[in-house]
């Protein structure tokens, strides 16, 4: 399955406020790379603008930054000079070629039926013992926000499940809430597992 139509759209209209909201570190995020081998490869699947993958290349990691849209990576490009590139969920063919994968806040814009398809091709592309952080919104169903993005919405028990489905082993979880780019406070979870 490509990309929403929609969803790309918006984020091709506002990659810039999008890059301008989200420079503030996920404290998640040193959690990940104190667990990930040092110096390790780490995909950073839906990099967004590149500020964590800039993180994580500052710290000595070798970072795979993919986004669906072409504007976030230039965006990464232009603010952090990373090697990003244009990939979506289904473009990850990789095999045990990655210590970690980031998957912060992206894979909630894919049609849950496909869930299970993506969480099996990062397990496939994670070295054994590499570590995944997946973030998602939490709630039920799918739908548009008001700006007209698509999402998919998980409970804790569904997205732990799927990840175990998969193959991962689930190691801790957090949760929490924040507003968007269009504005509205949303509850999230973000699970930390390995393969």
């Amino acid at each position: 399955m490509s990309a929403d139509d929609e969803t790309m759209a918006v984020y091709a209209a506002e990659a810039g406020r999008y890059a301008d909201l989200t420079g503030e570190r996920s404290p998640e995020l040193d959690v990940f790379l104190g667990l990930v081998t040092p110096g390790g490869r780490i995909l950073d699947l839906g990099c967004g603008p590149g500020h964590d993958a800039a993180v994580m290349a500052g710290r000595g990691f070798l970072v795979d930054a993919v986004d669906a849209s072409a504007e976030m990576v230039a965006e990464a490009r232009a603010r952090h000079g990373l090697e990003a590139r244009v990939a979506g969920f289904d473009d990850i063919d990789a095999e045990a070629a990655y210590d970690g994968v980031w998957a912060s806040f992206s894979l909630l814009h894919a049609p849950k039926a496909d869930m299970p398809g993506h969480l099996r091709r990062l397990h496939r592309a994670l070295r054994p013992g590499g570590r995944i952080m997946v973030g998602l919104k939490t709630g039920a169903g799918e739908k548009r926000d008001r700006l007209g993005r698509f999402y998919g919405y998980y409970t804790r028990d569904e997205l732990v499940g799927l990840m175990q489905e998969a193959g991962f082993t689930v190691t801790s979880e957090v949760v929490g809430a924040d507003a968007g780019l269009d504005g509205a406070v949303a509850p999230w979870i973000m699970v930390q597992a390995h393969a």
